[in-house]
């Protein structure tokens, strides 16, 4: 049987006002009827489990959607895909529909991998506003949670024209969990991210830089108000607060090229976006 899970809100301004003060990123004028920009739907239709509920790493363990495969597996989002249909309003009600696409497993170089394709739809006014596909990875736990990528050369690379550098820092951190009601400890708690998950570091969101991409995007004029937009991304690798986060978007023949990298240049993710 394919797993549904159905949320439904009235979307207040308050989460928005909160994100574009945490990143400093200009808000929508919702009293003009201006719509939430491209991914900021991530701070509306929470899963918000119980307590009881949650695992050691503060990841759902029962009750979850989709359902872990597995006890003891790391979770990680990969990727995915958001497409704004038609304008999503706040202060209006909205639902968000979700499913399993398709599950498929592979063999990768820390072990067994499981990648779950979840198909999210947000309706607002009884039409679709926001089609996404999000990508998420489990795996079992290794030795050194950032096995899959080596700490960079402390060497600093030189900034560009156009490049926008984000001061990540625990509290940065902590504050993106509570606004999108992340409780995994690898985002806040750096004893546990050390010593339990092998981090070098408190890990930075991947949602969060997938949101700084199309933020720089946005701020570049690559999604005109009006206009449908599409943004693809793929995290690529593990990105850590003392590692920092610049990110830019660099107009392309009908598209816009994001990335997102480290202070030595490490690219961590990379996005397309397409206005039609």
């Amino acid at each position: 049987m394919t797993e549904i899970r159905e949320i439904a809100e009235i979307l207040m301004p308050g989460p928005a006002l909160a994100l574009s003060e945490l990143l400093d990123v200009s808000c929508p004028d919702f009293e003009s009827g201006e719509a939430l920009p491209l991914t900021w739907h991530w701070l509306y239709l929470l899963d918000r489990p119980h307590q009881r509920d949650l695992g050691d790493d503060g990841h759902p363990v029962r009750n979850a959607f989709p359902t872990p495969p597995a006890t003891g597996l790391r979770r990680m989002w990969a990727g995915g895909m958001v497409q704004s249909v038609r304008p999503l309003r706040v202060g209006e009600l909205a639902s968000r529909r979700s499913k399993i696409d398709r599950v498929v497993r592979k063999k990768g170089r820390t072990g067994p991998l499981m990648f779950v394709t979840v198909e999210h739809e947000v309706v607002q006014r009884g039409d679709t506003a926001v089609r996404e596909r999000q990508d998420i990875v489990y795996r079992e736990p290794s030795a050194r949670g950032a096995d899959d990528a080596d700490e960079p050369s402390p060497e600093v690379v030189q900034r560009r024209e156009g490049d926008w550098s984000i001061p990540v820092s625990p509290t940065l951190l902590f504050r993106f969990s509570a606004l999108t009601y992340n409780a995994h400890r690898i985002h806040y708690d750096r004893d546990y991210a050390g010593t339990v998950e092998g981090y070098p570091g408190l890990v930075t969101h991947g949602p969060l830089q997938a949101m700084a991409m199309a933020e720089r995007a946005r701020a570049q004029g690559a999604m005109p108000v009006g206009f449908s937009a599409t943004f693809e991304y793929t995290l690529i690798a593990p990105l850590f607060d003392h590692q920092g986060l610049i990110v830019r978007a660099d107009p392309g023949l009908g598209s816009w090229t994001t990335t997102a990298r480290d202070v030595t240049g490490r690219r961590t993710a990379s996005g397309t976006v397409i206005s039609v």
